[in-house]
């Protein structure tokens, strides 16, 4: 069963109020992609959800659709992959179920390093990986925690273009089925992944509309760039 996430509250950075009686709903089962400017309060509403430190103050409430705590059900990819060097690709990806004591799942980890197309490399270290290679191993690691819900904060922001839109497109198909939200700078990418689409500004959290096509969508296609034209010229409003 697919399970959403929700939050209501107010954010405090030192004697900033970052938001104020902010509700923001992820719907399961869907991407919820999040854009805005820098500092806005993206990313802290990303680690909120996540349980991490955010520097500041929260007051307010996270509850999980199905009355869990909410950080318990989530696995979280960041920009920076934080492998560990020293490691091989396969135990870079079985390494958080090694820090928790537990064994782990060879096999499964062998599957999703298949499923990222990364099978020749299994016992490469990380200096002979490329940029989109090491993603790719982030991305299989933070499959392997087989959560329900995935934190994405700018997981692909630095990778070239075409590197970038292969793993949207991977990480789209490996994560079907599951509560996404993904923050983002890039238009394209928000309006390729997004089910549900919101800008973040001072006045809070507001919907932006979405082509009628269901993602990932065709980053050529005319309702997709059109759908980009107009959510840039709503972030520079």
């Amino acid at each position: 069963m697919a399970i959403g996430l929700k939050l209501a509250g107010s954010f405090y950075l030192g004697d900033q109020t970052l938001f104020s009686n902010l509700p923001f709903e992820v719907a399961p089962a869907q991407w919820t992609c999040l854009l805005g400017s820098s500092g806005i309060g993206k990313s802290t509403l990303l680690r909120l959800f996540a349980g991490l430190r955010t520097g500041g103050e929260f007051e307010g409430k996270i509850t999980a659709g199905n009355g869990m705590a909410a950080q318990s059900l989530i696995a979280y990819m960041g920009q920076t992959d934080l492998l560990f060097p020293w490691l091989t690709l396969r135990g870079n990806v079985m390494l958080d179920s090694r820090l928790r004591g537990e064994a782990g799942n060879l096999e499964r980890a062998d599957a999703l390093i298949e499923q990222v197309g990364l099978s020749k490399h299994t016992h490469k270290r990380m200096h002979e990986l490329s940029g989109g290679m090491r993603q790719r191993t982030a991305l299989a690691r933070t499959l392997m925690e087989n959560k329900p819900i995935v934190l994405l904060d700018e997981p692909f922001s630095a990778l070239d273009a075409k590197t970038r839109s292969e793993m949207q497109a991977l990480a789209f198909e490996a994560l079907a089925g599951k509560t996404v939200l993904l923050v983002t700078h890039d238009p394209t990418e928000a309006i390729r992944l997004s089910h549900r689409l919101f800008v973040m500004d001072k006045s809070g959290v507001s919907p932006h509309p979405l082509p009628q096509s269901p993602p990932a969508r065709a980053v050529n296609h005319r309702a997709t760039l059109s759908a980009q034209a107009e959510l840039l010229l709503a972030l520079n409003s």
